[in-house]
């Protein structure tokens, strides 16, 4: 099946990653203070261990926000979405009662959303989304930074529905 769309996002937010690399560097640098150099890091200081397993914590969190990736792949029979490492869904067009481009403002934050007026939302950036319900009743919203050419994919399928 010939692919129709293609949209591959990550977290590129600068003030994202400065929290995050800061929020990682800290034990960081408490471990080499304090069991390195020997010095007590902080008025209160946290055992070895529990600096070591602060540490490995935030450097993972650090790490599982480089690896989230949302890819979205339209055909004329499927829209796949994909949020590595933890979703993939598939929603067949007919399954689709209507597919509608929007601005969804702010939805409590990135990555996957529940219990939204929009259904589950799938984004990593951005507020335009292509919003899908469907013939069961259920919702959701895939982001996109792409809006004229998801619009046109859009349109073109649905004309092939009908």
């Amino acid at each position: 099946m010939k692919t129709l769309f293609q949209e591959e996002q990550k977290f590129t937010q600068w003030w994202l990653w400065l929290i995050l690399s800061v929020i990682a560097i800290i034990p960081v640098y408490g471990i080499y203070q304090q069991i390195i150099q020997g010095e007590v890091f902080g008025d209160k200081p946290m055992s070895d261990k529990g600096l070591i397993v602060l540490a490995i914590c935030s450097l993972g969190i650090l790490l599982l926000f480089w690896l989230f990736t949302l890819k979205t792949e339209i055909n004329s029979n499927e829209i796949q979405i994909k949020f590595f490492p933890l979703v993939k869904r598939v929603v067949e067009w007919k399954d689709v009662k209507s597919a509608e481009l929007l601005n969804y403002g702010f939805v409590g934050g990135w990555g996957i959303r529940l219990f939204t007026k929009y259904g589950t939302v799938y984004n990593i950036k951005g507020n335009i989304g292509l919003a899908l319900e469907l013939k069961n009743g259920k919702k959701l919203l895939v982001g996109t930074q792409k809006m004229e050419e998801l619009k046109e994919v859009v349109g073109y399928v649905f004309k092939l529905e009908s």
